[in-house]
């Protein structure tokens, strides 16, 4: 153990920059990596509110941060495909590969998952972290590490897009414009989605999304969303639903959206059970997929980035500098409709 400064959620409604104990030798298949960028994610901001999400529960000082990139500065016994100046990012989440979820190829709900930033586990806002080598992913020369840091919440994307199994031309919605919603929006354009519908009460959100190519904005405060969906598809339905706001109310109407044999991808987690129209998703035959966090994506994020054909920068609102990270939390509590991504550089 090493004391090192870091962002610390005392506890609900209390940050603060200080020296924390964590663990910093580099064993046999880790790599340490001097962190560069940190986003601010929604579950950073919701366990600094609510002090728990679910069943985690902040009941010790814990380091914030999940979502990171950084150069290798030291590499274990045993790591061949990354070396010292390597610049990275990391999948945050460490699943046990002996458990039958990872076995099966499903190691994100993995029970035995260790999560930076979710209780007991320490995040990253911190200089450096040791973290395990097959993990931890060598960025493009082209892919910048405020790029690197987003492909953690851009692999949710991926991993919605994923399920759905898109067919070119498919015309998706996208319910909620937030970070992940518009990350999912991109995912599915990147993935053979011809466009995007993408709903939302704020328009500055919409605004920000419909800067990529095949996005359709509809402001839900204007327009009925099912009558939209009918007009832009001749009365056929979406190939694809993507609910990502997490509301119960969006559960209401959502299967008004999709065409028969069509799909919803539910991304969004809501806080309670919700209920939803199964007879109509029977009459339809609706297929429902489900998302937790990803797996197997990150390779495929990196390269859509590396590619160019994916730009997630415009997503990025502002930067702050380390010792302004409670700053930076203090303006995400705020949920301003025009901020999308809020980054934090340590350097």
């Amino acid at each position: 153990m090493a004391k090192v400064r870091a962002l610390v959620l005392e506890r609900q409604h209390e940050l603060a920059l200080r020296d924390i104990d964590l663990p910093m030798d580099t064993g046999p298949g880790q790599v340490k990596i001097k962190i560069h960028t940190v986003g601010v994610c929604g579950s950073d901001v919701h366990y600094y509110t609510h002090g728990k999400i679910g069943p985690f529960v902040v009941n010790e000082p814990m380091v914030l941060g999940h979502e990171a990139a950084g150069t290798v500065v030291e590499v274990g016994a045993g790591v061949t495909h990354l070396k010292v100046g390597d610049r990275v990012c990391m999948e945050p989440g460490i699943p046990d590969p002996n458990s039958k979820a990872s076995r099966l190829g499903m190691y994100n709900v993995d029970p035995a998952v260790t999560f930076w930033a979710t209780p007991p586990v320490h995040g990253v806002l911190t200089p450096e972290v040791v973290h395990p080598a097959n993990y931890t992913y060598k960025l493009p020369d082209n892919v910048s590490f405020a790029e690197g840091a987003m492909v953690e919440p851009f692999a949710v994307g991926m991993q919605a897009a994923t399920k759905a199994k898109i067919a070119p031309g498919d015309t998706a919605v996208v319910l909620g414009a937030g970070p992940i919603g518009t990350m999912v929006a991109i995912a599915a354009l990147a993935g053979g989605c011809a466009r995007a519908i993408v709903a939302d009460l704020a328009q500055p959100k919409l605004d920000i999304a419909a800067q990529y190519q095949g996005v359709i904005p509809v402001n839900i405060r204007e327009k009925n969303l099912a009558e939209e969906v009918a007009r832009l598809t001749d009365g056929w339905g979406a190939d694809v639903i993507f609910e990502c706001s997490g509301s119960p109310k969006a559960w209401e109407t959502v299967m008004e959206l999709p065409r028969p044999g069509g799909v919803i991808v539910a991304v969004g987690l809501p806080v309670n059970p919700v209920g939803f129209d199964v007879s109509t998703a029977s009459t339809k035959e609706i297929r429902i997929e489900t998302v937790f966090r990803y797996a197997h994506q990150y390779e495929r994020s990196i390269a859509l980035l590396g590619s160019g054909r994916v730009d997630l920068k415009p997503l990025i609102s502002e930067t702050f500098g380390f010792e302004d990270s409670i700053k930076a939390f203090d303006r995400a509590v705020e949920a301003r409709p025009d901020d999308v991504k809020l980054q934090i550089v340590m350097e």
